[in-house]
């Protein structure tokens, strides 16, 4: 039987530390706070990995270098569970289960508009332009492009937006925003991907949801879960209906 954590809905970076999901010797869940980065990018903004290498050393307060191993990655804008390893044998364990696809990964999102089905499965060719930063969808056996693939249910529909729940088969860089956009359901919030039908300054409708894994030493299969937090449009249904939707 799985282990689930919930750790319902999070209001972003406390002032001194992180909403902790789940810790033990081997991992670190939390709930990453929107709009910071994972790693370290050319902003020079503080990133998430230095940010928990710094929190753990001060709780526990630990000499010298702190181990934290990334695992997967979140967007910038995008909030919500993250698993990450504290020892170089967690992380290879972990990775290995995302490269065999037994790490499951699942979100909430606001979609402009309605899908063409309640159920369905979106597969596109993705090609990214690391020039800037950005992904595009492009026809099968284009040189560069990789087969991304989510499953996605419609959870409820009101103010001409829906709600979403995505299982996200695939991890290519950007994807959800790309595929939803590409159906025609652009994320409520994206700037990126959705601009002729969001307004500046909305933050985007994204949030990591589930993360589901065996645990590297125990083998343990847990489940770490986040709502978005109670405001709009994420108020436009119950939190009650989200936390269902993710049993």
């Amino acid at each position: 039987m799985a282990q689930s954590v919930n750790g319902g809905q999070e209001d972003g970076l406390m002032p001194d530390s992180f909403q902790i999901l789940y810790e033990d010797n081997h991992l670190l869940g939390i709930v990453k706070p929107v709009n910071i980065p994972v790693q370290e990018d050319a902003t020079g903004d503080a990133d998430l990995l230095t940010l928990l290498k710094e929190d753990v050393k001060r709780r526990y307060d630990k000499p010298g270098n702190v181990y934290m191993g990334l695992v997967h990655r979140l967007d910038r804008p995008v909030g919500g569970a993250m698993v990450f390893a504290k020892t170089s044998k967690a992380a290879s364990r972990l990775s290995e289960s995302v490269r065999s696809r037994n790490f499951r990964k699942g979100y909430l999102t606001v979609v402009h508009g309605r899908l063409p089905a309640q159920n369905g499965r979106l597969r596109n060719i993705l090609l990214k332009n690391a020039k800037t930063n950005t992904v595009t969808v492009v026809r099968e056996g284009t040189s560069g492009g990789k087969e991304a693939i989510l499953d996605y249910t419609v959870l409820g529909f009101t103010e001409g937006f829906s709600l979403v729940k995505v299982d996200l088969l695939t991890g290519r860089s950007h994807q959800i925003r790309v595929q939803f956009a590409h159906a025609g359901c652009p994320l409520y919030g994206d700037q990126k991907y959705g601009a002729s039908v969001n307004k500046p300054g909305q933050q985007i409708a994204l949030w990591s949801s589930l993360v589901g894994f065996p645990h590297p030493v125990t083998k343990q299969e847990f489940e770490l879960i986040s709502l978005p937090p109670r405001q709009y449009p994420w108020d436009l249904w119950s939190a009650e209906l989200q936390e269902q939707a993710l049993r």
